[in-house]
């Protein structure tokens, strides 16, 4: 089994952690692919780096699926950030299953307990993770959405005190809203969700790590991506510009055979 893990953002160290973080629970025989857009934000910490990290999730989903041969083919795939951007565009390129990190944690969380509090990184995105609470529908299992001012390339960085600035959050968003789990709202905090599970005493979910084991069990079921309604491939048309070569261009038309004389 082949999975496409796509970090929205262009820190390649990002993406070498959370392919990391996605190899370390995949079963044998799953190739975790992890690729990066060829342009866009090094973070993706605002509506406007969102957009531009969202046209980079489906560049890197509509290269995968470009013309290969079966062997090369992708069975499912993972966007590896808090906001899932590129979710729908992501769907409509492939037939495999996409799963956005977010979409698959809430999921995940309502599983193990009656109520979850999301822990992220800046303030300013739990409106973002708010947006995606209410999008799939679990407004009544998230209890609350705390950041922890903490930016995301300085996650990398790690060290004692951002974990014990995390576990601090954690720790008053369990008490506060009276929730039994805590959802990691970042893909860069993957590597950090054991020690705080030991730690807290609760389920921490790591988006990343449930995507992908989510991801498995669909392929193997052998569920695709409906091709129905919204979902349907996109329209063939003409693009202009650096986005060119992305576009899906109607095909040639067939020339008549000739008449034999």
């Amino acid at each position: 089994m082949k999975i496409l893990l796509v970090n929205p953002n262009t820190s390649a160290a990002m993406t070498a952690s959370i392919a990391a973080a996605a190899r370390a629970v995949a079963a044998p025989g799953t190739v975790i692919e992890a690729v990066q857009p060829s342009f866009g934000p090094a973070s993706v910490e605002g509506h406007f780096d969102e957009a531009f990290a969202a046209a980079g999730v489906a560049e890197q989903v509509r290269l995968a699926t470009a013309v290969a041969p079966p062997a090369a083919a992708i069975d499912a795939v993972v966007i590896a950030c808090f906001g899932d951007p590129g979710l729908d565009a992501a769907r409509e390129l492939s037939t495999a299953p996409v799963l956005g990190i977010a979409e698959a944690a809430f999921h995940a969380a309502a599983m193990l307990a009656t109520g979850f509090s999301v822990v992220t990184t800046l303030t300013r995105t739990c409106i973002t993770a708010e947006r995606l609470v209410q999008r799939y529908g679990f407004e009544r299992a998230c209890r609350g959405i705390h950041g922890t001012d903490i930016a995301v390339l300085a996650l990398d960085e790690g060290g004692d005190a951002t974990l014990a600035q995390i576990e601090a959050v954690a720790r008053e968003a369990l008490a506060r809203d009276r929730s039994g789990a805590i959802v990691l709202g970042c893909a860069g905090m993957a590597a950090l969700c054991h020690t705080l599970q030991q730690r807290l005493g609760v389920p921490v979910i790591d988006g990343v790590a449930v995507a992908v084991k989510f991801a498995e069990a669909l392929a193997a079921l052998g569920l695709q991506t409906s091709k129905r309604g919204d979902y349907a491939p996109p329209l063939h048309k003409a693009w202009v510009g650096w986005a060119a070569p992305l576009g899906l261009t109607p095909p040639e038309p067939m020339l008549p055979e000739p008449v034999p004389r």
